[in-house]
């Protein structure tokens, strides 16, 4: 991915003057640099993770006031006001970001930009397909070194960094030597880097020495300003609000989001295919197991809706009537108890014995209770398929070995 820089000129001279711009990759090689109009750069815009506006110091001005302790959005309605005797014109119609606060007494930076042309400069990238943008004052983006100031002179003017949040620029392109001059006025006796076209480095070193002591010449280079935008976190983007938010190309996503309705459509048409074609299966089975019951039972007039567990009844009704009993009744179980409780040496004293839901409960009197007694009667109870258990105190549960507990 890459990041496109734009040093976009000033607006007194940016009808038909070159932009100079860099596209720069993640890991911050230069891959291409270059100068043409805004509105050439299209496919370089769109390419571009991210698009990095570096505004001529001159069409954006650092104030520094008071400001009492707010909350960010109490702070965002409260700056016209705080800003009205400083700016010229109406604060409503200026773009105003406030840095974060470095300061003890209160004083923070603002920057102020015209918020038209801010914004319609804005509109234009997102409009070539700018996926973010983000807007400094270049004069906050120039290297700056402690106790230092540094500088650019090129042919839009003069740029000048004295602070962190300190900085100007002035529209003024005349002889290198007028520049010099003023720059080294502006700078103070402040330690000075100057940045000059490469293809004027001679030309500068030549008025050095009437500039005065303590100042450094260097060529200017892209790697100079990108490495100093890096500094600054006072983008003016977010004071425009809405108006420079990307808004979403929904046309794009037509087809995906059509694509996404048809495969869920399709798969709920087939999950209800599929629950459809069980569910009939299902009734079919039921149709023909009531007409199964009928045919066996025809004088049976109420079915439940567990017909599994009434034909079970019906069959376990009809082997009794035979004098078939099986493992689930109550004279099965109580003959099978009685037999193994006979091979046990001395047979205990029962209290009370209940049958219900085809399983018989046993209570011992507690004069008769031992605690083999479950462990002795199995092996008895086994012959007859039946399963004895502790389920409390001196009682115990006999119930069909295959029967669920």
């Amino acid at each position: 991915m890459t990041t496109l820089y734009i040093r976009h000129p000033a607006r007194a001279d940016s009808e038909g003057t070159l932009a100079r711009f860099a596209l720069v990759a993640d890991g911050g090689a230069l891959i291409q640099q270059g100068e043409g109009v805004l509105k050439g750069m299209g496919d370089l815009v769109a390419s571009s993770r991210r698009v990095v506006l570096l505004l001529a110091a001159a069409d954006v001005t650092l104030l520094h006031i008071k400001v009492p302790p707010l909350s960010a959005a109490r702070l965002r309605t409260a700056l016209p006001n705080l800003v009205e005797e400083q700016v010229l014109g109406d604060p409503e119609e200026c773009v105003l970001v406030a840095a974060p606060a470095t300061a003890a007494d209160g004083m923070r930076p603002i920057a102020v930009a015209q918020r038209a042309w801010l914004e319609a400069l804005v509109r234009a990238l997102l409009a070539m397909g700018a996926r973010a943008v983000s807007a400094f004052p270049a004069q906050l983006c120039l290297p700056l070194a402690p106790g230092n100031a540094s500088a650019a002179i090129d042919a839009t003017g003069i740029t000048i960094r004295h602070g962190q949040y300190h900085g100007l620029g002035l529209a003024l392109a005349g002889e290198p030597a007028l520049a010099l001059q003023t720059v080294r006025a502006l700078a103070g006796d402040t330690p000075l880097t100057l940045y000059v076209p490469e293809q004027q480095l001679g030309e500068y070193q030549a008025l050095l020495a009437e500039a005065g002591p303590a100042v450094t010449l260097e060529a200017e280079h892209w790697a100079h300003w990108i490495a100093g935008s890096k500094s600054t976190v006072l983008d003016l983007v977010p004071g425009l609000g809405a108006a420079g938010a990307r808004t979403r190309d929904w046309q794009r996503w037509k087809w995906p989001v059509r694509l996404a309705l048809l495969a869920l459509a399709v798969n709920l048409a087939g999950i209800n295919y599929q629950w459809l074609r069980l569910k009939r299966e299902a009734d079919n089975t039921r149709t023909g197991m009531v007409q199964v019951f009928r045919a066996a039972y025809p004088k049976e007039t109420v079915i439940s809706n567990n017909l599994e567990r009434q034909m079970q009844q019906k069959i376990a009704q009809s082997r009794g009537a035979s004098g078939q009993v099986g493992p689930e009744e109550f004279t099965f179980q109580a003959a099978a108890l009685g037999e193994a409780m006979r091979t046990l040496g001395k047979p205990p004293e029962l209290a009370s014995i209940t049958f219900r839901e085809r399983a018989m409960t046993v209570k011992v009197k507690p004069e008769g209770a031992d605690p083999a007694l479950v462990a002795n009667l199995k092996p008895g109870l086994q012959k007859h398929k039946l399963d004895a258990s502790d389920v409390a105190a001196n009682t115990l549960l006999v119930r069909s070995a295959g029967a669920k507990p």
